[in-house]
Order: C-alpha cells, then sequence, then structure tokens
C-alpha cells in the first residue's frame, strides 16, 4: 500500500461514524468511539533467526515515520505518546488493582489493546478525535503492522 493509500484510509477513518459494537472492519477493528486500520502487516518470524525480524522492525518504523512526516505537513509535528506505563496499569487492572482513588481502574479501548502491541504512537488531536500511528507486534514470533488509529477517546 502506498502513502497516498495510507492517508486515504486515515481519511475513510476520521470521516467515519463510530460504531456501536466492538468488531471488525474491512480493514482492522473497530468499537464504540474508535477506529483502527491495520494498514500494513509483515510476515510472521515463526523460522526467524532474528536477521529478517531486525530488518522488518526497521522498515516498519520508517514507514511510520514516514507517513508522520505528510501528517505533520498537514496538522503540525506529533506529540510521542509511551505506552508502557499504561500496559502496566492494564496488567494491574487485570488483576484487581485500583486507581488513585480507591477505585476499580477500567482503560477504555483502544488504548487498552493498543498498550498490549504498541511501544509508543505518534499522536495529533485534529477536530475533536485523536489520530494515531503506530507499529505494533503482539509477540516475537507474530506479524508487524503498521496501525493508523482514529479515536474520540482521550489517552489515559
Amino acid at each position: 500500500m502506498s502513502s497516498a493509500e495510507h492517508l486515504a484510509a486515515i481519511d475513510l477513518l476520521r470521516s467515519r461514524e463510530f460504531p456501536a459494537e466492538h468488531g471488525r472492519s474491512e480493514r482492522g477493528s473497530q468499537g464504540p468511539g474508535y477506529h483502527v486500520a491495520e494498514l500494513l502487516t509483515s510476515d510472521t518470524f515463526w523460522e526467524d533467526d532474528g536477521t529478517r525480524w531486525e530488518a522488518t522492525e526497521e522498515q516498519y518504523e520508517a514507514e511510520r515515520d514516514a507517513l508522520a512526516v505528510l501528517l505533520a505537513d498537514r496538522w503540525g509535528p506529533p506529540q510521542r505518546f509511551s505506552l508502557a506505563g499504561l500496559f502496566e496499569r492494564v496488567v494491574a487492572a487485570d488483576f484487581g488493582g485500583t486507581d488513585r482513588e480507591g477505585d476499580a481502574e477500567e482503560i477504555a479501548e483502544p488504548w487498552a489493546h493498543l498498550s498490549s502491541c504498541t511501544p509508543d504512537l505518534h499522536l495529533w488531536r485534529v477536530d475533536g478525535r485523536w489520530i494515531a500511528l503506530g507499529v505494533a507486534q503482539a509477540d516475537k514470533e507474530l506479524p508487524f503492522q503498521l496501525l493508523a488509529v482514529v479515536t474520540e477517546t482521550d489517552p489515559p
């Protein structure tokens, strides 16, 4: 998929209403308040010695950065948003963790899922919605994905 096709996919997500239920779309996943598009997906790494994994990670980060430059021309420079601390909060919540007030913490989607597979995001706030780009990988043997996210839910 070309940069122009990535931009068109992001524009399409920005123009769509959010669905009432969580589910799959033709490009990825969606739910109340969010769309996630899988712009690129690599092969798996089951038989890799690490060489192909490293090259693919570099390629996907370069794809994300190139697309971020195009989006920065539209909306200005992105914020870099680390999801590491959020992932710790999600794991703690899964095991009965609480927030600062002692209440059970619930992390909204798409943030909870993104924190499990994406170390950080390039993030913009545009027309009342958040637009994010990230490189995801759920596990070392699984494919990399270049993700575009559109959500009305503020980052936690």
